[in-house]
């Protein structure tokens, strides 16, 4: 992959770098679409297994002989392992200075765990071995969100995010099936290495981005003003937990819906060829929504774009109730792709705002795989116990209100930063 040297190097800045990593390497512009992309890479390899879900769910099912129950605690365990990872990322941060060292070392293990997964002859240890996964991949993840918070483009960085993930989810899903059938259960684990070690030699080329007290750059002006400004109001704890309430509400609400899309579609009467074929086209198109946030992210206001995007989810879930009426069930599986991947680069772009270190940054990422484990989890129980898809559409959208109250928080960083 060649690159003009305007598109790599950051003018002024000398081509050395300093620490283990990046030595005689060329780095990306800092505030270029290259840094955004890379930084979107680092940022989802951690939690690429989360777009592949139901690829490696049916491979442990078919392949390995479990249960429906068992490769759902096995994903369950993935999930909360990186929430853990996450969590403990975002107390660290502020300490970890040679970052992109750390995250060498985060994908290392990562790839080694894979492996380990795939020779793996006991499946009783496959639990604990991906909960070890999930807390890596989550401090990966916490460390990519982290350094996006201190980037100066992190309403692009997060939108190219969803990008990647929802590229890469779409190849998973497409090809992966089909390579499991040639070649067995582990393919998908295979394809978790390949993702890993493509954004390891991606790493050297990634900017420092180092901590605002650190030597070199620190911020882009924008973001030190909108810092400061943040700061001199009180109380500013209020808005950040509001942020990080939304996020964790917005991933919730959709996640609830979404681990369950095929049988919530089957209790309509709808077939499963067509639940397939609906959710692959999608989430093609649901690319599109982060795309948009990318262009928008970096030239308009927060609170506005934001406002519309949740009102436009409010309505895509509520459609679900109506799933038996089939051009409804495609619209609300558009619609709700689209501003899923709109909306969660908004949501972070807040919560990175918050402060200049990166650490609210990280708490984001926390807050979002939070809603994403508890969203499953608690629908599950919902539908075990009785409950009806019709009435979790309605706890859906009784959480997208919730995260609403986020707009205000949003309003208030637009004034900071204007």
């Amino acid at each position: 992959m060649s690159h003009n040297a305007e598109s790599i190097t950051e003018p002024g800045r000398p081509a050395a770098a300093s620490g283990l990593l990046g030595g005689g390497f060329p780095r990306a512009a800092e505030d270029g679409w290259v840094a955004s992309l890379l930084l979107a890479f680092l940022s989802s390899a951690g939690l690429y297994y989360v777009n592949i879900f139901p690829v490696i769910v049916d491979s442990l099912m078919a392949g390995a002989g479990l249960s429906a129950a068992q490769a759902g605690e096995i994903t369950f365990a993935n999930t909360v392992g990186a929430v853990i990872g996450a969590f403990c990322i975002s107390l660290l941060v502020r300490r970890i200075p040679r970052w992109k060292l750390a995250a060498a070392c985060l994908l290392v293990a990562s790839i080694g765990m894979d492996l380990l997964t795939i020779s793996l002859g006991n499946i009783e240890l496959l639990k604990p071995l991906r909960l070890a996964h999930g807390i890596l991949g989550g401090a990966l993840v916490g460390l990519g969100f982290a350094a996006i918070a201190r980037s100066g483009i992190a309403g692009r960085a997060y939108s190219m995010v969803l990008l990647v993930q929802y590229t890469g989810g779409a190849i998973g899903l497409l090809v992966l099936p089909g390579l499991v059938q040639q070649h067995g259960t582990y393919v998908p684990f295979y394809a978790l290495v390949t993702f890993s070690t493509l954004t390891l030699a991606m790493l050297p080329f990634v900017a420092d981005y180092p901590l605002p007290r650190g030597a070199g750059k620190t911020l882009l002006p924008t973001d030190t003003e909108v810092g400061e400004a943040i700061a001199q109001e009180r109380p500013s704890l209020t808005p950040m937990v509001i942020t990080l309430g939304a996020l964790f509400c917005f991933q919730f609400a959709n996640m609830a819906l979404f681990a369950f899309i095929f049988d919530l579609g089957k209790s309509f009467a709808l077939p499963l060829d067509f639940i397939s074929q609906t959710l692959f086209w999608a989430n093609l198109i649901a690319i599109g929504g982060a795309a948009l946030a990318a262009y928008t992210g970096q030239r308009f206001p927060l609170a506005a774009p934001l406002g519309i995007a949740l009102l436009i989810t409010l309505l895509g879930l509520a459609m679900f109730a109506f799933s038996n009426i089939r051009p409804v069930f495609i619209l609300a599986n558009i619609a709700t792709g689209m501003t899923w991947a709109f909306c969660v680069p908004y949501l972070l772009t807040m919560a990175s705002r918050f402060d200049s270190a990166g650490q609210m940054g990280a708490f984001g990422g926390f807050a979002s795989k939070m809603g994403l484990a508890c969203g499953p989890l608690v629908a599950g129980y919902f539908i075990s116990g009785g409950g009806s898809y019709t009435q979790l559409v309605g706890i859906a959208c009784f959480m997208l209100l919730v995260c609403m109250l986020a707009l205000p928080s949003a309003a208030r960083l637009d004034r900071a930063q204007s």
